[in-house]
């Protein structure tokens, strides 16, 4: 490997893409990444700074350039250094925007009271919507 040059699973797990180097490797080998556009399938493949990579991580699909290639796994501040996200804003505020189902509940309410529970039955019923 040249100087200036990391295997490419080793880089995602130095960033902090993945919990585990395995879980970097395999998303290497089934195909899901791709450096400079072209997919890559081999876990020892070079990744250079000034790379772009692509790949899907849980809901969302990233894209980063490398800034550093990393000497170690450190902790996320240290991890944030080695890349820059390309993925517009925009598109993580219009997510943010996107109007909340009906009926459903902030983040850590809880659990609905019996109150809560008899107001919404009433508006089911009202509704026609059967429970």
């Amino acid at each position: 490997m040249s100087p200036g040059a990391i295997r490419i699973d080793k880089w995602l797990w130095y960033a902090r893409f993945f919990k585990s180097r395995t879980l970097a490797a395999r998303q290497v080998s089934d195909g899901h990444v791709r450096v400079n556009s072209e997919r890559v399938t081999k876990t020892h493949s070079a990744v250079h700074p000034g790379d772009v990579l692509t790949f899907p991580q849980g809901n969302d699909i990233r894209v980063v350039r490398i800034v550093e290639i990393g000497t170690r796994r450190g902790p996320a501040s240290e991890a944030s250094g080695l890349y820059e996200d390309l993925e517009p804003p925009v598109k993580k505020e219009k997510e943010a925007a996107r109007p909340r189902a009906s009926g459903s509940r902030e983040p850590g309410a809880g659990r609905p009271t019996k109150a809560d529970r008899r107001a919404i039955e009433e508006f089911m019923e009202r509704s026609g919507d059967p429970l």
